[in-house]
């Protein structure tokens, strides 16, 4: 937990340095791994070292929360076991009776949660499509506490105007929740245009190796809200291992050089299957037909690796397409080196609004030309 100073340099130097300095003890350069579940306190429970219960702080959760607040560039910064938990927490930590408004491609885990297990305690919902501000401007009330959008969505790739949703929900005295898991910083970076928490899956981008999972909240202002979350994650134990925290960390070194490899890779990929004909339609903000293009453009730097297609034929061609590929893994996921493929209706199940021939990819780190020299084989079968 950190608030960035006034000399923050750029993201990309942030990243380079995340848990990097020398140790007093010895001079190594990485940080050291804490797994201690306890720690040394007075006899009336002062924590002089800052430190009681693993569950409640640890050095290498704070260490990665300092990393992600700079940048992030918020007042706070909280880790959590999973993306869900971290999600879960604001939602237990808003006021019983609350009103929430939602995207329609909100990620089907966060739809599933707010409808099946905390509508019946209290928390009333609207279902709106955040790229039409009319239509958030009409489902927000007085009693809506969190207006909570993708940008892009899950699987949709849906592109909202950040900046005009956070004037929005400014003006009905509710916070703005942006789900930054496809685009993390430095592509986006949503408290600078006026959100209020910035949700991610580190399992993700934020990782980008596949190997550790977590979720974090960072907070534009450290307000009672961040505190409410905190208290979520200390009584609920949803907090992260500090091995997950020590491999994020270490991730998070790569992550604006492993962005521009993915963002390159799947730009080339978007085009290849825009013009491919059993292709019935591409959603990758990249793409200048894409509608939510130029607000992309505006508010992201590069469009991410991720991206979905739909071919003709519906959710048979989808399934045989999928199995043909040779490259990209059948696997649930996104953001690792690897490229994968998911058929988001039968990963959502009977719930799911995803359309029957949609292809989410997660574009890997692979040589391109390998990438649609597969999807091609795969589509002209």
């Amino acid at each position: 937990m950190s608030s960035p100073d006034q000399t923050t340099p750029h993201s990309d130097t942030i990243a380079a340095h995340a848990g990097v300095a020398p140790d007093p003890a010895n001079g190594a350069m990485t940080a050291a791994l804490q797994l201690s579940t306890t720690f040394e306190h007075t006899a009336d429970a002062q924590t002089p070292l800052g430190f009681l219960y693993q569950r409640q702080d640890n050095p290498n959760q704070q260490q990665l929360e300092s990393v992600l607040a700079r940048l992030d560039g918020g007042a706070r910064t909280l880790f959590f076991a999973t993306g869900m938990a971290a999600g879960a927490a604001v939602l237990q930590a808003l006021p019983p009776g609350s009103h929430l408004v939602i995207a329609d491609d909100t990620y089907f885990g966060y739809r599933a949660l707010i409808t099946r297990f905390l509508a019946p305690h209290g928390l009333r919902h609207t279902v709106v499509d955040a790229t039409n501000l009319d239509a958030v401007r009409a489902a927000l009330a007085t009693t809506t506490a969190l207006l909570w959008v993708e940008t892009p969505s899950n699987p949709r790739l849906k592109v909202c105007d950040l900046a005009a949703l956070a004037t929005l929900a400014r003006g009905a005295g509710a916070r703005l929740l942006v789900d930054g898991t496809f685009a993390p910083p430095p592509l986006q970076r949503p408290l600078a245009l006026g959100a209020d928490i910035v949700l991610h899956s580190t399992t993700k981008y934020l990782n980008g190796h596949g190997d550790a999972m977590g979720g974090a909240l960072t907070f534009a202002s450290d307000d009672d809200l961040a505190t409410a979350c905190y208290d979520v994650r200390r009584m609920f134990g949803s907090s992260a291992s500090p091995f997950a925290a020590w491999m994020t960390l270490r991730g998070l070194r790569t992550l604006p050089v492993r962005l521009e490899r993915h963002g390159a890779n799947a730009a080339a990929v978007a085009a290849f299957l825009a013009a491919h004909p059993r292709v019935m339609a591409v959603h990758y903000p990249g793409l200048e037909s894409h509608p939510g293009h130029a607000v992309a453009a505006r508010q992201m730097r590069g469009y991410g690796g991720m991206l979905s297609f739909e071919v003709h034929g519906g959710r048979d061609a989808a399934l045989a397409t999928a199995q043909r590929m040779r490259l990209f893994t059948n696997a649930t996921s996104l953001g690792s080196t690897e490229s994968l493929v998911e058929h988001r209706a039968s990963i959502e199940g009977a719930d799911s609004v995803s359309p029957a021939g949609l292809l989410r990819l997660s574009v890997g780190l692979e040589h391109v030309q390998d990438l649609i020299d597969d999807l091609a084989q795969a589509l002209d079968q």
